[in-house]
């Protein structure tokens, strides 16, 4: 038997095992899942899952230098009523990211902004593209920004971390993507570029691109570049890109959840389809090449085709659902007409080339009152614009986190933009 003293020893030391081996089931829990990409110019981004919001379908964070956005992705389990899918991007900037608090009357964060409105957009055109074709549930992207520096912007950020959202989580989805925003200072391409970077760049491109180099989204600006050092860029971004898609690729397959299974689409059959076709395709083409039809008169034209087709239809096969009727006459008849149509003439509908331009209208000073007003118009699409001047007392004074983001202290030009109901004959709410 050990003496007292060694039997004491050797209890402690089991003890001291057993709370190791705490410390490090512990410490195992809260590592989260990462990955750390690093770009030509030496800078980095990391992506990280795991930590928060996990209940969400998916969340990811996304860091560069100190700013971090925080992205989470959720959708229903049922599929909606509608045939489009319903996706909403909702993108906040927040003052506390700033370490600030809100300059308004109340102290606190209100409706979005024209910048978040605009980056919600970007964000949207990037994922939307690379949904399933027949994926209509409700779905909604939310783009919290977590930390904001001086240096690196949001927006490409919340990209990055949507697309990894995404592709951990169990929503369908054919992605990820990669987004990279480009600069040119100097005649060389500079990737993620600085505020300050920007100030000096002769371009400012944000690229979003898919695996093998494919360019889903493209938006920016441009002073006098060539076209040659224009795409000297785009290839470039999308090159930086492939480095982001395999890192989300490679968080995917290892916390990834597996991707949920979807109802499958009721289609027609096959004689129905058919019926479809020979009762409209003669009489499709022949509006489709009536040049001397504008715009409504062709729809009008269309719509009666489709109602007496609708009942005809009806009539042969009682039980068809109509809805999917309507739906697989639009898509698989008309739209299939109209495009065969034109590769076979290389004419389209109003008579045009392909490569032929609408005539445009302008007219300017129409009311004397004003600063100045102008109409634009191509085709049936019109722009009625008008300019007012005012003091520099007009001026907007921006809050800290726009001053920030933008680089600007106080705007002096606004672009205000409304699309009335009546512009597509219809009825609606008018106002912001």
């Amino acid at each position: 038997m050990l003496p007292a003293k060694f039997r004491r020893r050797q209890c402690l030391l089991k003890a001291f095992e057993k709370s190791y081996k705490c410390i490090r089931c512990v410490a195992n829990t809260l590592t989260r899942p990462e990955v750390d990409i690093s770009f030509s110019n030496g800078r980095n981004l990391l992506i990280s899952t795991g930590q928060y919001a996990r209940l969400a379908d998916g969340c990811a964070v996304a860091t560069l230098g100190d700013t971090s956005v925080m992205v989470t992705a959720v959708s229903k389990a049922k599929p909606s009523p509608s045939n489009f899918l319903p996706l909403v991007v909702d993108y906040r900037q927040k003052a506390a990211a700033a370490g600030r608090i809100p300059t308004n009357f109340f102290r606190r964060e209100l409706g979005p902004s024209e910048r978040e409105i605009l980056t919600s957009r970007l964000i949207d055109r990037s994922l939307r593209p690379l949904f399933p074709d027949n994926f209509n549930y409700e779905t909604q992207i939310v783009c919290n920004m977590l930390a904001i520096d001086s240096d690196n912007n949001p927006d490409v950020i919340s990209i990055n971390a949507a697309s990894a959202a995404l592709a951990i989580s169990d929503i369908p989805w054919n992605g990820p993507i990669g987004a990279v925003r480009v600069g040119f200072i100097d005649n060389e391409v500079v990737v993620n570029p600085t505020r300050r970077e920007l100030q000096q760049s002769i371009l400012n491109l944000i690229v979003s691109s898919t695996k093998r180099n494919m360019v889903v989204m493209l938006e920016g600006n441009a002073d006098n570049i060539l076209i040659q050092d224009l795409q000297k860029a785009v290839k470039a971004a999308t090159k930086e890109a492939q480095h982001i898609v395999t890192s989300i690729e490679k968080l995917q397959k290892q916390y990834g959840k597996p991707k949920r299974e979807m109802q499958v689409k009721t289609e027609v059959s096959e004689e129905i389809l058919e019926a479809l076709r020979s009762l409209s395709e003669m009489r499709v083409k022949e509006v489709l090449q009536n040049f001397s039809l504008d715009k409504l008169s062709r729809d009008n034209a269309l719509s009666d085709i489709r109602n007496d087709v609708m009942e005809k239809v009806k009539i042969s096969f009682p039980d068809v659902d109509l809805n999917l009727l309507n739906e697989t006459y639009n898509n698989q008849v008309v739209k299939k007409i109209f495009r065969e149509l034109i590769f076979e003439t290389n004419i389209r509908c109003d008579g045009r080339s392909l490569s032929e331009l609408r005539k445009i209208e302008c007219r300017v000073n129409l009311y004397k009152p004003l600063h100045g007003s102008a109409v634009f118009q191509r085709g049936q699409t019109q722009v009625f614009c008008t300019v007012a001047l005012d003091s520099p007392d007009s001026a907007l004074k921006l809050d800290t986190l726009s001053m920030l983001t933008s680089g600007i202290k106080e705007k002096n030009f606004f672009l205000h933009y409304e699309f009335p109901p009546f512009a597509t004959k219809e009825i609606g709410k008018v106002g912001p």
